[in-house]
């Protein structure tokens, strides 16, 4: 097992960070290395925005009920953009007509997500700490607006990033067995994943109860449940508003 390998392995969220922002020189080198992820298509369609504005990261932090949207190291947005390359493919005098599909969305999507875990498996391997930030889609029109993002961009998640205040204990994971599968999908429900389910949820419950000052009474199936049928407000309308900023234009073709 090499150092990457460790590094990896004890990632874990931070959601309190020492008041230390990271300088220049930091901040450049992770975004070269979340420019050196893989791309779809080499199309490179991930916008990362530095949010420095105190009153922006005051918004942002306020419509994530999050605090550490606002005091950490520094704030990252990640930005499925097609609206670059429809502006150069426009500059040629070709229509960008595709750049607004499904297709080319999830792209922006994939690139994102790519790129941002480049940059935190990189921040964690020099001692920062990181968490994901996807309570910016309680309110993405309030992001889109808060940012100035043009049609054929859609914020994805944020990244804050920081010194560790403290390490939190390494959260479970769902067994192998659960996730990984060869060839064919098992459900959830066969028996042999039902019993690695009740050993996980069993091993969720003391790791809930044992949270210091955030412990309660917790089990995996439990938050699956209610997520499944909860969800916040606003983020029932991503569908509408991911089309109001002009993707998946195809669908209007097909109706």
């Amino acid at each position: 097992m090499n150092e990457t390998i460790q590094t990896l392995l004890q990632h874990r969220s931070i959601r309190k960070f020492k008041p230390q922002p990271l300088d220049k020189a930091t901040i450049d080198l992770l975004v070269e290395v979340a420019q050196r992820a893989s791309t779809s298509s080499y199309m490179q369609a991930c916008t990362i925005i530095s949010v420095t504005d105190e009153a922006i990261k005051h918004e942002l932090a306020v419509l994530g009920m999050q605090e550490y949207v606002r005091d950490n190291g520094h704030l990252f947005i990640f930005v499925a953009d097609t609206a670059r390359n429809s502006a150069i493919a426009a500059a040629q005098g070709i229509d960008p007509v595709y750049q607004s599909s499904a297709d080319r969305f999830l792209a922006g999507v994939y690139d994102c997500s790519i790129a941002a875990q480049n940059m935190v498996a990189a921040a964690e391997s020099m001692g920062l700490g990181a968490v994901y930030l996807g309570t910016i889609l309680n309110d993405a029109a309030k992001v889109i607006e808060l940012l100035g993002l043009p049609p054929r961009t859609f914020p994805v998640f944020g990244l804050a990033l920081g010194y560790p205040e403290f390490q939190p204990r390494l959260k479970p994971r769902l067994p192998a067995q659960i996730v990984h599968m060869e060839n064919r999908y098992t459900p959830v429900t066969e028996p042999e994943q039902q019993a690695a389910l009740a050993a996980y949820d069993a091993e969720m419950a003391e790791y809930y109860s044992k949270r210091g000052s955030g412990s309660r009474e917790e089990t995996f199936s439990h938050m699956a449940g209610k997520y499944t049928h909860t969800q916040q407000a606003k983020r029932t309308q991503l569908g509408k508003l991911i089309r109001q900023q002009g993707f998946f234009t195809e669908l209007d073709k097909d109706a």
